[in-house]
């Protein structure tokens, strides 16, 4: 892995050398999710993607982002890579009014031996992969915890003994998410990879979704619906698309250099006709 370019993409050159703290990784969460954003493009593109972290890797420092599977994979690898102590956990986003569990339709990261001055055990969650979730990591211990417009709760897993619960903030995006202790390996995820990319029933294929954390809230893209929760609180819907992709630009990061002309113009009218059909 090219950790000195992937760090470049983060803005972060001088952690290469840096030995692991707390510090240096809330430096890299937090320029990670301001930076690098939460979409699946790629499924409305009709692009199958790979959760391989090395592959993962490459598709961010080429200028794109991912979802779960993407953003965690690559992180714990980038992470590894700069001596973190860190582990890939499975576990499961519910919706609201939905039943927690362990669905694997998530991957969630903890790290150890970094203790600091709020948290001198030194675990923390780390997590990039919950859209409108973590700006920092937080403290694996139970409490409240506020980010910007943001207060979520962490407790014990009602659903994985020995695991955790994370609760949203009733604005958010979804209800929770629970994890196990045990440790997974990138392959715990494949099968589910393959349904929320293809399945009808999917969240990523029903609605084409791009999301990006700051300090002060979220940015969301909701088919051609942009929406500001936080600081400038506002909607407004992409009605062209020179409006549409040049919010992917200018406020999520995402240029989309990769996808030529003939497939951005392919991509736009499936977004239209999903939007005109979700008006109807």
């Amino acid at each position: 892995m090219n950790s000195a370019a992937y760090l470049r993409r983060l803005g972060l050159p001088e952690l290469l050398t840096a030995p692991p703290s707390a510090e240096s990784l809330r430096a890299l969460h937090v320029a990670h999710v301001e930076r690098v954003a939460y979409e699946a493009l790629d499924i409305w593109l009709g692009r199958p993607t790979s959760i391989d972290p090395l592959d993962s890797t490459e598709r961010i420092i080429g200028g794109r982002g991912g979802y779960c599977y993407h953003l965690n994979g690559a992180f714990s690898h980038l992470l590894m890579a700069l001596g973190y102590d860190v582990t890939r956990h499975v576990g499961g986003v519910q919706n609201r009014n939905a039943e927690p569990g362990i669905t694997g339709n998530h991957l969630v990261l903890t790290v150890r031996g970094l203790p600091s001055a709020g948290n001198p055990g030194g675990e923390w969650l780390a997590d990039l992969g919950l859209g409108d979730g973590l700006h920092e990591p937080l403290p694996l211990v139970a409490g409240s915890y506020t980010q910007g417009p943001f207060t979520y709760g962490l407790g014990p897993s009602a659903v994985a003994p020995g695991g955790w619960r994370f609760e949203h903030d009733p604005s958010g995006s979804f209800a929770g998410m629970d994890f196990g202790p045990e440790p997974a390996a990138m392959s715990a995820f494949l099968a589910k990879h393959h349904e929320l990319s293809t399945s009808p029933e999917s969240g990523f294929v029903r609605v084409a979704v791009v999301q990006r954390r700051d300090a002060s809230g979220v940015d969301t893209l909701r088919g051609l619906v942009l929406t500001r929760l936080g600081n400038g609180a506002h909607t407004v819907t992409l009605n062209t698309a020179r409006d549409y992709y040049a919010a992917l630009a200018d406020v999520f990061g995402l240029p989309l250099d990769d996808v030529p002309a003939e497939e951005k113009d392919k991509l736009w009218t499936r977004l239209h006709d999903a939007h005109e059909a979700w008006l109807a």
